[in-house]
């Protein structure tokens, strides 16, 4: 097994047999961090986030200045339930790394989902500052200003959102909020969900299946809003 074969299966979302290789190969090469890194990504993603912690433990405890790895380990702990801890995780890599919007895109995210509104509009306030490209977080910042009643700045966002990714605006009504993608960051393809029979692991695919996906459209929207709901109520899908 060679890192490249495991990296090409992590990118296709064969993800049992790329963590088979990343095993293998941490076995005789333990401590390297571009294995960790990517066997805890595919733990992740497996549903597997005990696990996947402590490679990510691993990982900030030889860098923990590093962003990245911080951000990931504060992924793998709101997946947990560990949901301050995971604030905590992304508010230190936000003051560690000011001028890049996933930062408080993500951290918005989290926000959002503990119910904080304003702290996320905040936080996609400032990723839009620092890119005002990012259509994502129009549209996601749109979803939260309409559930806290403000209709008519949640409509210029959506209308904002759907400018930047050329969309005709689609009217909405009561849209559940949605996550960011790693917008910055190549993201694995990911399989079809439905043609595994873990209720972990089809959550943990989907949740990054979906949140890699640009939320322009209402159907897009609503379908995320449904499955977000159950992921996080321990419901089967």
């Amino acid at each position: 097994m060679s890192f490249e074969k495991g990296l090409a299966l992590y990118k296709e979302g064969k993800f049992e047999e790329a963590l088979l290789c990343f095993d293998e190969l941490i076995s005789v090469q333990t401590g390297q961090a571009e294995l960790h890194l990517y066997r805890g990504r595919i733990l992740t993603r497996m549903g597997k986030g005990d696990l996947a912690l402590a490679d990510f433990d691993l990982l900030v405890s030889n860098e923990p200045y590093n962003t990245d790895y911080i951000s990931d380990r504060g992924v793998v702990l709101h997946l947990l339930g560990r949901n301050e801890e995971a604030l905590n995780e992304l508010d230190r890599a936000a003051n560690l790394d000011p001028k890049n919007p996933y930062r408080y895109s993500s951290r918005a995210f989290l926000k959002d989902r503990l119910g904080d509104f304003n702290g996320a509009i905040e936080d996609y306030g400032k990723a839009i500052e620092l890119d005002p490209e990012d259509a994502i977080a129009y549209n996601n910042r749109g979803l939260i200003e309409e559930k806290m009643g403000s209709i008519a700045r949640a409509k210029k966002s959506f209308e904002k959102a759907d400018d930047l990714i050329g969309c005709k605006s689609q009217a909405t009504n009561s849209l559940p909020p949605v996550g960011k993608a790693e917008s910055k960051r190549p993201s694995p393809k990911m399989p079809d969900f439905s043609q595994t029979n873990s209720t972990s692991e089809v959550s943990s695919k989907h949740f990054w299946k979906t949140l890699k996906g640009v939320f322009g459209d209402y159907e897009t929207r609503k379908e995320f809003g449904l499955f977000i709901k159950r992921f996080f109520s321990g419901k089967k899908l």
